[in-house]
């Protein structure tokens, strides 16, 4: 079991009221975590291999199961949790680039997804999705907060969902398959999908279908363009199927879950129901098993010309393979709506010769000054990637 560097000092205090048709509730937001001394070493990011001129640095700790990330207008990181149930918000307060005031913003079940539009924070559930109205405006008071919807599936197998607003200004939200591997649609065509709707949970459509499990997705920054990662299936051995990268060209393209997987491997049990050909290829063919979560454009200028524009996957790691992969993040490179090209940018997460494992990244998130977030829920802390051409700029 890996240690925690959570240490709460003070104990959270619950006034829930429930009024409106949108169930408001107000809680208290007083539940601070104690300021953990950022020393990199016993999270092995001297064992990192980063490109020549960066420096990876620890930006908060005690962030137990650190998992998706979204920032507000006035520079407050929040941060959902899978196995935690903890939503954290994490402020920077003196400008050095170094948390020093890391809050539990909320407790609720598998808060994984979170996403901002316009000074409000969104956080989904499995089943239920919540608005927090003005959030940076309510930190340190009473918590206000919205329900949206709770009436999306409620199984757990996959359900923990990512969550991001599209340049539509459309919520997009998947529902992963209730399973390893099933065809549960005729129960509810929402499983294996990416659904979308707008701010309030109207207006719902299913946006691609044939999705096992996404757990990150986003819009290339000039054409819009939807790119997405999904988690291939398991126990067909240790190296297939592909785990994939994916874009919709589409509404309602079908991706191949439960029928083919990787755009090339015939499901044993439902493939003979339809051919791989009617379906939507991968982008790119990720190694089975590594596990893709997020996936993010970079749009900074703080990193040299040849990693702008270029996509970056957080490949959290597999979990029943003979031999562990992924533990790293991809640099992918897309040219006019498909990928040209792919290679590592960050590993050294996996000890291969003794199999173990130091971190495990889930997101990324590009800051003002272009650096780069990326969490970790085994390490339990946020990293900030930077890039200086000086000789300052190492990971020692």
């Amino acid at each position: 079991m890996k240690t925690s560097f959570l240490r709460i000092t003070l104990a959270i205090a619950m006034v829930v009221s429930l009024h409106s048709c949108k169930e408001n509730k107000k809680e208290s937001s007083d539940n601070t975590v104690k300021e953990i001394e950022l020393d990199s070493t016993d999270l092995a990011l001297l064992e990192l291999n980063i490109p020549e001129g960066f420096k990876i640095e620890v930006y908060a700790r005690g962030v137990d199961g650190a998992r998706s990330m979204a920032m507000g207008d006035n520079g407050t990181l929040f941060v959902g949790t899978r196995t935690d149930n903890k939503v954290y918000a994490i402020q920077d307060t003196n400008g050095d680039f170094k948390a020093d005031n890391i809050m539990v913003l909320d407790t609720m079940e598998v808060p994984n997804g979170i996403a901002m539009r316009n000074g409000d924070l969104y956080v989904a559930q499995v089943g239920s999705l919540w608005k927090y109205p003005n959030i940076e405006n309510q930190l340190g008071d009473q918590l206000e907060k919205e329900l949206i919807y709770d009436d999306f599936p409620k199984e757990f197998h996959h359900g923990w969902k990512y969550i991001a607003f599209g340049p539509d200004d459309k919520l997009y939200v998947p529902v992963g398959a209730p399973c390893n591997i099933c065809d549960k649609t005729d129960e509810d065509e929402r499983f294996a999908t990416i659904s979308r709707m707008d701010p309030d949970g109207s207006n719902r459509e299913i946006y691609a279908r044939g999705v096992r499990n996404s757990v990150g997705f986003t819009w290339h920054p000039d054409t819009k363009q939807f790119w997405f990662t999904d988690n291939g299936r398991d126990m067909l051995g240790d190296d297939i199927p592909p785990c994939e990268l994916n874009t919709v060209t589409e509404v309602g393209q079908h991706f191949g879950y439960p029928f083919c997987h990787g755009g090339i491997v015939k499901d044993p049990e439902f493939g003979d129901l339809r051919p791989c050909s009617d379906f939507v290829a991968p982008a790119l063919q990720l190694d089975a098993h590594v596990a893709p979560l997020a996936i993010k454009f970079y749009t900074g200028t703080m990193f040299p010309a040849k990693y702008q524009g270029k996509a970056f996957i957080a490949e959290h790691g597999s979990w029943n393979r003979s031999k562990k992969v992924g533990y790293r993040i991809m640099m992918v490179d897309i040219l006019d709506g498909e990928v040209v090209g792919s290679e590592p940018f960050i590993d050294g997460w996996l000890d291969e010769v003794a199999q173990k494992a130091s971190g495990r990244p889930v997101d990324m998130l590009v800051m003002k000054d272009g650096s780069m977030l990326i969490s970790d829920d085994f390490g339990d802390a946020i990293y900030r990637l930077s890039y200086s051409d000086t000789a300052l700029a190492s990971n020692e």
